[in-house]
């Protein structure tokens, strides 16, 4: 049997699919630390135990996005703030190549906060 996690890759239409895949797996490469796990109907992933970011695909454009848990203290100009108060989001295009260093950059920037200690684990 399948878990929910692997239905969710499984389930979602490509070219989405595979970009959240490889999405998947440059966030996991980051970091010996970052574990993959399916919570609140989704795949998130953690550091060392706490919220980082997880993968999901906007509704109405089937964009997969990333969103940053502590987004909102990062100042970049490709993250979208929307109306949420803590998360920030990245939309990647999946027609296009994905901008591997651009996600290492943002992403090392939001654990940053964490291996700072400045969010406490």
């Amino acid at each position: 049997m399948i878990s929910d996690l692997e239905h969710f890759y499984l389930n979602t239409e490509e070219p989405a699919r595979a970009c959240l895949l490889a999405l998947k797996s440059i966030i996991l490469n980051i970091d010996k630390d970052i574990s993959s796990s399916w919570k609140y109907r989704m795949p998130f992933f953690t550091y060392k135990g706490k919220m980082f970011c997880y993968l999901w695909t906007d509704k109405k454009t089937k964009e997969p996005y990333i969103g940053i848990v502590e987004g909102n203290r990062i100042n970049h100009k490709l993250l979208e703030k929307g109306n949420r108060s803590r998360m920030k989001i990245l939309r990647i295009n999946p027609e296009k190549d994905i901008p591997v260093e651009l996600i290492k950059l943002i992403l090392n920037e939001a654990l940053d906060f964490y291996r700072k200690g400045i969010i406490k684990i």
